[in-house]
């Protein structure tokens, strides 16, 4: 189920993004704006509904969307990721994720999880720039399902052939859109060539 999204002002974005020297706040505006490029491919099959539409000349025939939209960033990096979308959707209403690594056991653990009522009857689309080991993704679609999602579609910035492979083990039915796929990951779970902590990047907290 993964899509690759390929375009040229996207590929410009993401090469400036891989850039060591991209300082943070155009590290923030040049995610936004590849995830506003993302958008058209994350949700070119939403449902639509046949719907009269008043114009100032006649009555026509319109469509507009089936279900609502709820945008779910996973904490931290997913943050900047939003905003691109929120552009383009500016009508989705916004869930929250947070998810940590247990140190003892190294599996992700969610320690925040705020949504709408409406899970249930919406298109949601998980956030998250970095799709690397695929635990955090996995466990994030695992919690909206068990709150009552049944819609559920993931994007990322880049992702690694393993946590696409992992994703797709636990999600087979689960549509997943990236940037890229990059070659793999290192000995310490980072993506190769990547474009680093997309987290510390964003927001000026690395080292």
């Amino acid at each position: 189920m993964l899509q690759t999204i390929h375009h040229p002002l996207l590929a410009d974005e993401l090469t400036r993004l891989r850039d060591v020297s991209c300082p943070s706040a155009e590290f923030r505006q040049r995610v936004r704006r590849v995830a506003s490029l993302m958008v058209p491919a994350v949700t070119a099959d939403l449902e639509t509904q046949v719907v009269p539409c008043n114009t100032p000349l006649e009555i026509t025939s319109g469509a507009k969307l089936k279900r609502g939209i709820i945008l779910v960033p996973v904490l931290r990096a997913g943050l900047a990721f939003l905003d691109g979308f929120l552009d383009l959707i500016p009508h989705a209403a916004v869930a929250h994720i947070g998810l940590a690594r247990n140190e003892k056991t190294l599996l992700p653990e969610s320690y925040y999880m705020k949504h709408p009522p409406s899970l249930g009857d919406s298109d949601v689309i998980v956030l998250d720039p970095m799709l690397a080991t695929g635990g955090s993704a996995v466990e994030a679609v695992r919690r909206l399902r068990e709150a009552g999602a049944r819609s559920l579609r993931f994007a990322c910035l880049v992702a690694a052939p393993e946590g696409v492979a992992t994703l797709e083990a636990a999600c087979p039915e689960l549509p997943v859109f990236a940037a890229a796929v990059d070659r793999c990951l290192n000995e310490c779970g980072y993506i190769l060539p990547g474009l680093g902590d997309a987290g510390d990047r964003m927001f000026g907290t690395g080292l």
